[in-house]
């Protein structure tokens, strides 16, 4: 039977001693709901991945002071919007100091409106933080039926060896699993609506 203690605790300990296996573990982990933070302030993929690769420093400058392994979603998310609002403003500042360049448009036309799509966006950034408790294997499973456009499920089969009749039954069992994690139990419990329960049953 499947237990719900964390791995991420014993990554992030390995990780803080110089593993670096474990190192990419927690990357791979927490890469999706990374990106999906920095894309909501429109950046292109360049500065995207300039703006994320800072949040991953900043993580392995704290890696061994985090008091609790299982905040690492919070903590990225945090620190995700605050250095994507730094470098739009530096951006901002760049281009107000040059005198060739008209592209004077202010932040607050750049940053999304925050109350477009909060719900939304709040509900996805819960998944992904969920996603990152699972098993490698299911986690692929519901990141490739999560894509838009979904691949086939014979591209799926190709990608992760599920075979095309045990992806029904294991996406079941990863759903499962995924509603069990803190981030979802969590979220359930501040929204007796259980919205993200739609989502998550919608995947795939």
């Amino acid at each position: 039977m499947e237990q719900d203690v964390s791995p991420v605790t014993a990554l992030v300990v390995a990780a803080a001693t110089g593993d670096q296996q474990a190192w990419r573990e927690l990357v791979d982990r927490y890469a999706p709901l990374l990106v999906s933070v920095i894309r909501g302030f429109r950046l292109t993929p360049a500065e995207t991945e300039d703006v994320a690769q800072t949040v991953w420093l900043r993580l392995v400058e704290h890696l061994d002071s985090l008091q609790e392994p299982r905040a690492i979603p919070g903590w990225l998310v945090t620190t995700a919007r605050r250095e994507s609002i730094r470098y739009l403003s530096s951006q901002r500042n760049r281009r107000m100091s040059d005198p060739l360049n008209d592209d004077q448009l202010p932040v607050a036309a750049e940053v999304p409106d925050p109350d477009e799509g909060l719900v939304r966006s709040e509900r996805h950034q819960v998944l992904l933080a969920g996603l990152a408790e699972l098993p490698s294997r299911q986690r692929q499973l519901l990141l490739l039926l999560m894509s838009d456009p979904q691949p086939s499920y014979d591209e799926i089969r190709r990608r992760t060896g599920i075979p095309v009749g045990s992806i029904g039954p294991t996406r079941a069992r990863a759903l499962e699993r995924l509603r069990r994690t803190p981030a979802v139990r969590g979220y359930v419990a501040s929204d007796p609506s259980g919205g993200d329960r739609h989502d998550t049953a919608s995947l795939g």
